[in-house]
């Protein structure tokens, strides 16, 4: 690794400080909120920063298996526990009015619409590993620290918003029905597991065959983990919502 890459870990790390301490903060001056909320924003702030701080990024640069562990953590489990904290939430009620207003407009708005929408952000989540992985970008990052933030920046962005797109534990503005968004997970972890078997036989350039097939495979069964929760959520989230209606219509 080079100096400039130790200052990229520094850079990326702060981040996810800075918004775990301003959570921590506006949590406690809120006296109703849950504390497994707090919890979950926590572990996930950590496994955000374990994977781009410290030990675990600096064996990543060579071993494939420590790379794919840190992605596991940035762009799958940071962003699950993150998104189920719901920080937007809890920003509309700490902000002043005038400031939550502002927030709530920007949630209203079309850029917000376009990139929330559950395709665009499948695309940009699965579509971005795709590069990484199949085109020289993989080995690109670990020569450059800007290309390296900018990587790793975009697979937590990503991670995130597809998350967030697929159950809704913050405010929503722009709502799709629970029948697409489960079309579109289960066309996003196809794509998902497609990518990793098409790893376990063609490595990205740098990358040995035994490295590329355990780091594959660490791919393919640890994302399936956190791809089980997002959809044992989605599919409790829908008998909830179904359930008002099944009761009606038993009453009648």
């Amino acid at each position: 690794m080079t100096t400039s890459h130790y200052i990229a870990e520094d850079v990326l790390a702060a981040p996810f400080v800075l918004a775990c301490l301003l959570y921590l903060a506006a949590a406690f001056r809120d006296t109703g909120w849950p504390v497994y909320r707090i919890g979950l924003f926590t572990v996930g702030a950590a496994a955000a920063v374990v994977s781009v701080l410290g030990p675990l990024p600096r064996m990543a640069h060579d071993s494939f298996v420590i790379h794919m562990t840190g992605h596991l953590l940035l762009g799958m489990l940071a962003p699950l526990c993150i998104v189920l904290a719901a920080p937007v939430t809890l920003a509309l009620r700490a902000l002043p009015v005038a400031a939550a207003k502002k927030l709530a407009k920007l949630l209203r708005s079309r850029f917000i619409a376009i990139v929330s929408h559950p395709v665009t952000a499948a695309v940009l989540n699965i579509g971005g590993l795709w590069l990484l992985y199949t085109t020289g970008l993989y080995a690109w990052m670990h020569e450059s620290a800007l290309v390296y933030i900018a990587v790793h920046i975009h697979i937590f962005l990503a991670g995130y918003v597809f998350t967030a797109s697929i159950i809704y534990i913050d405010p929503a503005p722009h709502r799709y029905s629970f029948l697409f968004r489960s079309g579109v997970l289960v066309t996003a972890l196809a794509g998902h597991g497609i990518l990793s078997k098409y790893l376990y036989m063609s490595p990205p350039p740098g990358v040995g065959q035994e490295a590329a097939r355990a780091g594959s495979m660490l791919m393919y069964y640890g994302g399936d983990v956190v791809d089980v929760a997002i959809m044992v959520i989605l599919c409790w989230h829908w008998y909830r919502a179904a359930r008002p209606r099944q009761e009606e219509a038993t009453a009648a």
